[in-house]
């Protein structure tokens, strides 16, 4: 067995800015700027997104503290973490399976994050806005995007080309790397998104948009002698869906929280942060939100446009909207720097784990990982063209690796970190973690409780509801 080198000095953020915008940038990926549209748009709105905010206070903020504490507080990887924390139990097995999940999330999110670079280009030489504003249009910017995710060489190609981007910054370490370009990277990306808002606004008939996504409709609903007010066409599986990407969408469940948290000092406020985080991935969520929904509406096309909303429905809007060559490419430059923002956070957490448990040092570790998690990823790649015949359960190798991560590793790596600060970390240390804490974030008690109760049992309710095929 060959022994592990000594542990050399962490590196640290450079600032509390920089590390808010690549925590920030971590949580901001494709679950904020597509997937939050589609889900709100099939499900009913306004009422969706008001439970959503309810879930990112239950589970979100309690959980991102969770794994911002224990890293802050071990100065190590996910699974060194526990190991320094809690010695001698099986505790180091949460961040073990937080690694996992970081493999297994970027070799298929690698994919799309590909489409979506190679639709910068296709918007840029006019193939994304060639299509009609109807159900004809759709049909025909569907099909050409089935015929270019069939292509092999193509899907490969632009898979590659992410990696490559994402191995690259992590090559170049924490402040030269990862807080060098999110300081770049999330400026930009929110600047984009302000523009596509105004522009989505300024379009005639998106009125229609803003209120199906901003206005609940309420009604009432009798219980005995009592009329409750509820949300009009709010069901389960609405409220289950809401909850679980309140979860995702904030990077939760994974390591990367935790692998950011070790990179802060000791004494970094941990409450502050958390809410920062929390409040800038929920504001870029609604504003992808606000820019995309009106112009559906304004298109006179349905909301519920489904998973396919960004490569199937949005062209057709494009094709038909004033300026919409440009809006496709400010669009797609967007969701592209928000994959990228997300993938070096997952890629990171990997490449801690190599640097803390193994020895390796970051410029064998990153193209090492990054080299493997590519490899890994081909199948997924070719579930579209060439391995379209091959299934598991049911499934292609691309989504058996969407369903493992989205309803297993990432809910139960929160149900655990979860039930860890709150059970098996102890008070005493819980107390320790929070000192220092903004009081405006519930900290200390609040935040104990929350992780003891209301929080592992929203989560596990994701797990039960998702085993039992509810929603």
């Amino acid at each position: 067995m060959v022994k592990a080198k000594p542990r050399r000095l962490r590196e640290h953020w450079g600032s509390r800015f920089g590390f808010i915008l690549a925590a920030t940038g971590s949580a901001i990926g494709l679950g904020n700027i597509w997937k939050f549209p589609y889900i709100t748009g099939e499900h009913g709105g306004a009422a969706f997104v008001v439970v959503y905010l309810i879930c990112i206070i239950i589970i979100g903020l309690p959980v991102m503290m969770a794994e911002l504490a224990v890293g802050r507080t071990a100065q190590r990887n996910p699974v060194g973490a526990y190991k320094v924390i809690r010695p001698g139990t099986g505790w180091f097995l949460v961040g073990g399976l937080g690694v996992l999940a970081g493999f297994v999330i970027l070799s298929y999110y690698s994919v799309v994050a590909g489409w979506v670079m190679a639709y910068v280009f296709k918007a840029i030489t006019g193939a994304v806005t060639r299509f009609t504003a109807d159900a004809g249009g759709a049909a025909a910017a569907k099909g050409h995007f089935e015929s270019f995710a069939a292509r092999p060489g193509l899907s490969v190609l632009w898979h590659f080309v992410f990696m490559a981007i994402c191995t690259f910054i992590i090559f170049r370490g924490v402040r030269s790397g990862i807080e060098a370009a999110s300081k770049i990277l999330m400026p930009v990306l929110i600047a984009i998104l302000l523009v596509l808002v105004v522009w989505s606004l300024a379009l005639p008939g998106s009125a229609a948009g803003v209120r199906f996504y901003l206005v609940p409709k309420i009604t009432t609903v009798d219980v005995g002698p009592l009329s409750i007010p509820f949300f009009q066409g709010l069901t389960w599986s609405a409220v289950l869906i809401a909850l679980g990407h309140a979860f995702f969408s904030l990077s939760l469940g994974m390591g990367a929280m935790l692998t950011y948290g070790s990179y802060l000092e000791r004494n970094a406020d941990l409450s502050f942060s958390t809410a920062t985080i929390a409040v800038a991935d929920t504001v870029i969520a609604l504003l992808a939100g606000l820019a995309l929904l009106p112009a559906v509406f304004a298109m006179g096309l349905a909301p519920d446009g489904g998973p396919g909303l960004l490569f199937h429905t949005l062209p057709a809007v494009f094709a038909s909207m004033p300026g919409g060559f440009v809006f496709a490419i400010l669009f797609f430059v967007l969701v592209a720097l928000a994959a990228i923002t997300s993938g070096i956070s997952v890629l990171e957490v990997v490449t801690a784990f190599t640097i803390g448990e193994m020895g390796w040092r970051r410029r064998v570790a990153a193209p090492v990982i990054g080299a493997i998690i590519f490899v890994i990823g081909i199948p997924s790649a070719l579930s579209f063209g060439a391995m379209d015949k091959f299934r598991l359960f049911g499934l292609n190798f691309f989504d058996v690796m969407d369903y493992l991560s989205a309803n297993f590793f990432l809910p139960l790596g929160g149900l655990l970190i979860a039930l860890f600060v709150g059970w098996g970390w102890g008070p005493k240390a819980i107390k320790a973690a929070a000192e220092g804490s903004y009081h405006g974030f519930p900290t200390g008690r609040i935040w104990l409780w929350m992780c003891r109760t209301i929080t592992p049992l929203a989560v596990a309710a994701i797990i039960v509801a998702k085993v039992a095929g509810v929603g």
